[in-house]
């Protein structure tokens, strides 16, 4: 089996941090949902119980599952580990976030990668910033690039300078609800196999549009009602093999008329209230081909 960098082959491992790592406690949560601009105030005990149920279905498919630790210097956002790292054919690349009640999850990623015998290849500084969440490897030698309120031109500079082997696109992302809004690249877009990506079209740069068509890549589209409720955040357990916040039939029935297994799991606390999909919750360190 080879190493895949895309979004679609077999998921073997991924980095997660349960709500009690990342939430804390519901005194924690309490204080801060409102000001890291969440929709409503999570349930810890709820969470908690959807979690496990996710990461259950991940172990059902066979993935193995890294368990990152309680860190104080990060806040409940870390839930959402996509976002801290990117992983390289070189090793981890440590990211600045662009959301500064974020900034320490870089740092406290670099600290768990080195514990773990995980190596690391370099980091985004200050004033670069890139967050997980912009980022989508099409294959080991082209990575896609949001160019953002989260992810700005410097850390876009800096991450090719690491990665001088890989063609980095950049693609520039729409003002939409503005700084304070969490819109990432893979808020519209999660390819599901090498010919298939879920987006939602409405938000697609029309040059991003035609060089995916250009890859002779086809869409299933999100439609505008299932768009908040994250119909476009899609993990890729393996090739058309997909996992699904619920609430989004239309998505998913598109999905299945795409040649896609499509699972659901409960999310309210755990993803649509922080606006934080299946990919975000996990941080791909290994895909098989």
């Amino acid at each position: 089996m080879s190493f895949e960098f895309n979004e679609y082959s077999k998921l073997t491992r991924v980095l997660v941090k349960p709500p009690l790592n990342s939430f804390v406690s519901q005194s924690v949560i309490n204080e801060n949902w409102k000001s890291h601009n969440y929709l409503d105030c999570p349930d810890l005990n709820v969470a908690i119980d959807e979690h496990e149920a996710f990461v259950q279905i991940l172990a059902k498919a066979g993935v193995e599952t890294l368990i990152a630790p309680v860190n104080e210097k990060t806040s409940i956002d870390s839930l959402y580990m996509r976002d801290s790292s990117l992983m390289t054919p070189h090793g981890m690349i440590l990211c600045n976030m662009g959301k500064g009640e974020r900034r320490a999850e870089g740092t406290a990623a670099r600290e768990f990668y080195e514990s773990n015998n995980i190596s690391v290849l370099g980091e985004i500084t200050a004033p670069g910033t890139i967050e997980g969440g912009d980022l989508v490897w099409f294959d080991e030698n082209t990575l896609a690039v949001a160019d953002g309120y989260r992810t700005n031109p410097e850390g876009i500079r800096q991450l090719s300078n690491l990665l001088p082997d890989v063609e980095v696109i950049p693609v520039p992302l729409p003002h939409w609800n503005g700084p304070s809004d969490v819109l990432h690249l893979m808020s519209f877009i999660s390819p599901v196999d090498k010919d298939l990506a879920v987006i939602y079209p409405r938000m697609m740069p029309v040059p991003f549009m035609n060089w995916l068509k250009g890859r002779g890549i086809n869409f299933v589209e999100v439609p505008d009602a299932e768009y908040d409720s994250m119909g476009c955040n899609i993990l890729a357990l393996s090739p058309r093999n997909c996992l699904l916040v619920e609430g989004n039939p239309i998505t998913k029935s598109r999905m299945e008329e795409a040649g896609c297994v499509v699972q659901t799991y409960s999310g309210r606390n755990i993803s649509y209230l922080g606006s934080g999909g299946p990919t975000c919750l996990t941080r791909p360190l290994a895909r098989m081909g």
